[in-house]
């Protein structure tokens, strides 16, 4: 069968956008949104995002290339240090910057440390005013005119992540902003990551959602194994949660293992949604002391 050859209009645009922005503003939200899928892990405690997930949207005209980058703040463990590295280094290695704000509740530390670096880079930016679900509309227009004296940004759209609200206009006005070029990734392409790390991902997703006070800012997973049965559609999935003190481990397990059965089961529906077929999931839970403040450990961890 031959192969079919990609003709794509001569008008065709391609580009990389960082979504930027403090915790919790919607970054992982509104991509999760503009891709249809969910790439990027979400919870309601801030800093859920530590590395940069790239997802791409293919459009017949243009191909949109996202990088979630994790909520900038003021960090002082190296953890969040680095954290905070991978989410502001994205701002100099792409095309176009989207910001985006909560107007429901705002962190002008965290905004004047990103727009202090956008004049830095003075790299064309768009602004999203997230979150308008939950504010009077007659609020916006005050705050666009405020933000139009921060930054000469292209355009200023409001929108809500969570519902979807004005999300095409977003990207109707991105589009319009990137420069004609060939595509990057093939149409069948979504992100560049490996399953492996979205399956790692997930986990600390419902570790996230699950837990509370430092346990989720006190944990890393990784994947230990991950294999396909040749004679049967499962994949088994071996993953560790590493926890920096022996009383995390105790809450982390809970009692007669409850809560870390209802983490592995929460966690094996996410990925069989995902992968699109059975897992056996194995969670094994290590105290690595003090992993977020040791330079080898973060390395070891992917950050």
């Amino acid at each position: 069968m031959d192969n079919e050859i990609r003709i794509d209009p001569p008008d065709f645009k391609s580009g990389f956008i960082a979504i930027v922005g403090a915790p919790n503003v919607g970054k992982s939200t509104l991509m999760n949104r503009i891709l249809g899928e969910k790439l990027s892990i979400t919870s309601k405690k801030p800093q859920t995002t530590r590395n940069r997930i790239l997802g791409v949207l293919h459009q017949p005209d243009s191909q949109l290339i996202f990088i979630d980058t994790p909520g900038v703040h003021l960090a002082r463990r190296l953890l969040n240090v680095r954290i905070v590295e991978t989410a502001v280094a994205a701002l100099g290695d792409v095309d176009l910057v989207l910001l985006m704000i909560d107007v429901s509740a705002a962190d002008s530390i965290s905004e004047n440390h990103l727009v202090t670096h956008l004049n830095k880079t003075q790299r064309p930016a768009v602004l999203a005013l997230n979150k308008i679900d939950r504010v009077d509309k007659s609020r916006l227009l005050g705050m666009i005119d405020n933000w139009s004296g921060c930054y000469p940004f292209k355009a200023l759209v409001p929108i809500s992540a969570k519902t979807g609200e004005q999300v095409d206009t977003l990207i109707a006005t991105l589009q319009s902003h990137l420069s004609k070029g060939p595509p990057f990734f093939p149409d069948d392409q979504v992100t560049d990551l490996p399953e492996r790390f979205f399956a790692a991902e997930m986990i600390r997703e419902k570790v996230f959602r699950l837990t509370g006070a430092e346990i989720p800012y006190a944990t890393a997973v990784t994947i230990e194994s991950f294999s396909e049965n040749p004679n049967r559609p499962l994949i088994t999935i071996h993953a560790t949660i590493h926890v920096e003190r022996s009383s995390q481990k105790g809450i982390l397990i809970g009692k007669h293992g409850a809560k870390l059965k209802q983490i592995g089961t929460e966690a094996r529906h996410a990925i069989e949604g995902m992968l699109g077929t059975r897992v056996f999931l194995k969670l094994f839970v290590r105290v690595d002391r003090n992993w977020s403040r040791d330079t080898k450990a973060l390395r070891r961890f992917g950050y």
